[in-house]
C-alpha cells in the first residue's frame, strides 16, 4: 500500500477511512468509522518505512499500553491496536476540536483565566499518570486538544515511562527541545517534576504567545533550557499578576526539588493566584460549569478548583453582580454545619466513625475500611517506610464520616525508586558524578581488562536501568588495564624457540634481522622489552635475530700455496675457479701469483679467481705465456 490510506479504505476489517486528519513523525492520523460499534474514532497508523524498526514499533506500542491504562475525562483514550498490511496502528478517541498549539497561535496571549483554566485541566491529566507510575516525558500544546466547550484532553504517550519500562535512545534527547525539563534535556532520569515543567512552558506559552527558549536548532534550545533564566511572563503580557508570574517561575526552576513537587501543589497554587490576579487585575475570562455537591471552602466562585465541566457557568460580569448571594450561601453553609453538628450529637445513624489504619498494610486497612462502610481511594508516596504500608489516611482514624463515603489512603511505596544512569565505559570520576547526580553511592573494585582501557568503568551492580531506592549503592568495576605478566629472557635461544616460549607466555612476537658474523643466523641477538621486566599480557615482544651479511670480506690468499688458499677462500663462503701461470721459478710452483676479486668485499657465494704459479724449466723470458686450467 501507499504511505497514505485513500477513502474508504477498511483497516483490518472494522475501521473505514473517512478522511485524513494530518501527520506527525511516526504516524498518519486518519478519522475513521467503527463499523463494529458505529462510533467514529481516530485511527494512527504507523508509517511503513518504520514498521520493521523495532524501537519505533516499541514507542508506538507503548503509546496504545500507557494510555490504555489511562481511563480519565483529560486523557485521550485508546480503544484497540493492531497489525494492518505489514504495520501498526491504534483507534482511540475522536475528539472534535482544536489542538492548544492552534488556539495558542491564533489568540495568544490567552486571558489569564483561561490560561489557568486549561493549564488545571492538563495538569489533572498529569496527576492521574503520576499516581499510577506514568510519566509522560512530551508535554506541548500539541498533545492537548481542547473541544468547543473548553474542555482539553491529553493525547500522545508515546515516550511514556512506566515504571522500569524506560525506553531511551544513546545520543538523543526524546521530546520535544522547547517544552523539555534541564534535566531531559541532559539526558537524566525525569520525575513527575519533568512533566510539571513542560506544562509551566505549556502554560508560559498561553500566557504570552511565545516559549520561554528558542534557538536555531534543538540542541541550542537545549542548553537554554538548562543554563538560562525565562524572562518573567509580565514583560509579555501586564495582565500576568504577581501571584501567577510566580507559579509560572517556580514551575520552571531548573532543579526539580526547586519546583512543585507534584501536581496538586501546582495546582493549589494556580487556584491562588487566579483568587489573587481577580482581585488585583479583575480580569474577565469565561469560565467552565461547577462542580457537583456544595464547595469544600468558602470563598468566592472564580476562586474554585476548575471543574470537569459539562455546563458553562454564567459569564463572570454576571457573577460579578450578584456577588452578594455568596455571602448569604456562607452564613447558610455556617448555619448548616451547626446544624449537622447537632445531629452528629443526637446519633446520625448515617455517619459512623472512621477506623485507624496508619501502620497497617494496604490490604488490611482497606478490608477494615470496607467492613465499616467505607469506600477507599489510594495514593502512593515514596517514603522510608515498607511498601505497602498505609502512612496516612484522610479523614483521620476516630473521626466520624458519613457511611458510604471515601477514605483516602496514603501508602508507601517504599524509598524512592532511580534508575542506574549508564556508566560503563565511563572515567571513574565521570561515573561517580553521574550515580551521586542520581543520588546513588558507588563502591569501586580493580580489575584487568584486555579490552577496557585503563581507569574506565567496566560494568555495574545493579546494572544500567535498573531501579533501585535512592541512596543504594552501585558496585563498580574499573578497568586496571591489561595484566602485567613477566617477560620471560630469550637470548641467545633460536627465533623458533623464543617465538614459542613467548606466545606461551601471553606475548605477540615481531622479528628484526640484524646482520653478523659473530653469531649463527637465526640467533636472538636481544629483546624488547628485557626479559625480566613486566609488560601487559597480548602485548608485542620485538626480537633481534642474527642474519648472514650479504657482503663478506674476501679473503688475500696472494703468495699462499694453493691448497691453503682454496681452504680460506671455500671457509669464507666463496665459489673458486683456479687458473695457472707459468713461472720461472720451482719456488713459485703452486703458490697463488695472482686473485680476483683481490680483497674488499663481495658477496657471499660469488666467485674469486685465483691463479697459480706453474714452474716451466723450458720457459723463454721473452715469450712466457700463462694457460688456464681447470681445477
Amino acid at each position: 500500500m501507499t504511505e497514505r490510506l485513500g477513502t474508504e479504505t477498511v483497516v483490518d476489517g472494522r475501521y473505514r477511512v473517512l478522511h485524513r486528519v494530518g501527520s506527525g513523525g511516526m504516524a498518519e492520523v486518519y478519522c475513521a468509522q467503527d463499523l463494529q460499534l458505529g462510533r467514529k474514532v481516530a485511527l494512527k497508523v504507523l508509517y511503513r518505512r518504520f514498521a520493521e524498526d523495532k524501537e519505533f514499533v516499541e514507542r508506538f506500542r507503548r503509546e496504545a499500553s500507557s494510555a490504555a491504562g489511562l481511563q480519565h475525562q483529560h486523557v485521550v483514550s485508546v480503544y484497540d491496536r493492531g497489525e494492518y498490511d505489514d504495520t501498526y496502528y491504534i483507534a482511540m478517541e475522536y475528539l472534535d476540536g482544536r489542538s492548544l498549539k492552534t488556539i495558542i497561535r491564533e489568540e495568544a496571549p490567552l486571558d489569564p483565566d483561561r490560561a489557568i483554566d486549561l493549564a488545571i485541566q492538563v495538569l489533572r491529566a498529569a496527576r492521574f499518570a503520576h499516581r499510577r507510575g506514568i510519566i509522560h516525558r512530551d508535554f506541548k500544546p500539541q498533545n492537548v486538544i481542547v473541544d468547543a466547550e473548553g474542555r482539553a484532553k491529553v493525547t500522545d504517550f508515546g515516550i511514556a515511562r512506566a515504571g522500569a519500562s524506560d525506553m531511551t535512545q544513546t545520543g538523543s534527547i526524546m521530546g520535544t527541545a522547547q517544552y523539555l525539563s534541564p534535566e531531559q534535556a541532559q539526558g537524566e532520569a525525569v520525575s513527575a517534576a519533568s512533566d510539571l515543567y513542560s506544562i509551566g512552558i505549556i502554560l508560559y506559552e498561553m500566557l504570552t504567545g511565545r516559549v520561554p527558549f528558542e534557538g536555531e536548532s534543538a540542541v541550542t534550545i537545549a542548553l537554554k533550557q538548562v543554563n538560562e533564566a525565562p524572562v518573567p511572563p509580565s514583560a509579555y503580557n501586564s495582565a500576568v499578576g504577581p501571584a501567577l508570574e510566580a507559579t509560572v517561575l517556580r514551575a520552571l526552576e531548573k532543579h526539580p526539588a526547586l519546583r512543585f513537587q507534584d501536581a496538586d501543589e501546582f495546582i493549589g497554587a494556580l487556584e491562588d493566584a487566579r483568587g489573587s490576579a481577580t482581585t488585583e487585575t479583575h480580569v474577565a475570562a469565561p469560565v467552565y460549569a461547577a462542580p457537583a455537591g456544595p464547595p469544600t471552602k468558602i470563598e468566592p466562585p472564580v476562586s474554585e478548583p476548575y471543574p470537569y465541566p459539562d455546563e458553562p457557568l454564567p459569564p463572570r460580569e454576571e457573577r460579578d453582580r450578584g456577588r452578594w448571594w455568596w455571602w448569604v450561601l456562607a452564613l447558610l453553609l455556617v448555619a448548616g454545619a451547626i446544624v449537622a453538628g447537632a445531629l452528629l450529637l443526637g446519633g446520625n445513624a448515617k455517619q459512623v466513625t472512621v477506623p485507624p489504619v496508619v501502620g497497617a498494610d494496604q490490604a488490611n486497612a482497606e478490608a477494615k475500611l470496607r467492613q465499616e462502610g467505607f469506600k477507599t481511594d489510594v495514593t502512593p508516596k515514596t517514603s522510608q517506610r515498607p511498601a505497602g504500608e498505609v502512612i496516612g489516611q484522610d479523614p483521620s482514624g476516630g473521626e466520624r464520616a458519613d457511611k458510604g463515603s471515601t477514605v483516602e489512603l496514603t501508602v508507601s511505596s517504599g524509598p524512592q525508586q532511580v534508575a542506574v544512569p549508564q556508566v560503563t565505559g565511563l572515567t571513574l570520576k565521570s561515573a561517580q558524578g553521574r550515580l551521586d547526580r542520581a543520588g546513588l553511592k558507588s563502591s569501586v573494585r580493580e580489575e584487568s581488562s584486555d579490552t577496557v582501557e585503563k581507569n574506565r568503568v567496566i560494568s555495574a551492580t545493579p546494572p544500567e536501568g535498573e531501579k533501585v531506592d535512592k541512596g543504594s549503592e552501585v558496585a563498580l568495576v574499573v578497568s586496571t588495564g591489561p595484566e602485567q605478566i613477566d617477560v620471560p629472557d630469550e637470548t641467545g635461544k633460536s627465533f623458533d624457540e623464543a617465538s614459542s616460549d613467548l606466545e606461551a607466555a601471553g606475548f605477540k612476537v615481531t622479528r628484526k634481522d640484524q646482520e653478523t658474523t659473530d653469531e649463527d643466523p637465526g640467533t636472538v641477538l636481544s629483546q624488547n622489552p628485557k626479559g625480566g621486566s613486566q609488560a601487559a599480557k597480548g602485548s608485542v615482544v620485538t626480537l633481534t635475530v642474527a642474519k648472514e651479511p650479504s657482503q663478506i670480506d674476501v679473503p688475500d690468499v696472494t703468495g699462499e700455496d694453493q691448497g691453503d688458499a682454496i681452504a680460506r677462500l671455500s671457509s669464507a663462503g666463496f665459489e673458486i675457479q683456479r687458473q695457472e701461470k707459468d713461472v720461472d721459478s720451482p719456488e713459485g710452483d703452486g703458490v697463488v701469483v695472482q686473485q680476483d676479486p683481490a680483497g674488499g668485499k663481495a658477496k657471499k657465494g660469488s666467485t674469486v679467481t685465483i691463479v697459480v704459479g706453474k714452474f716451466n724449466p723450458n720457459l723463454n723470458p721473452e715469450g712466457n705465456t700463462t694457460t688456464p686450467t681447470t681445477p
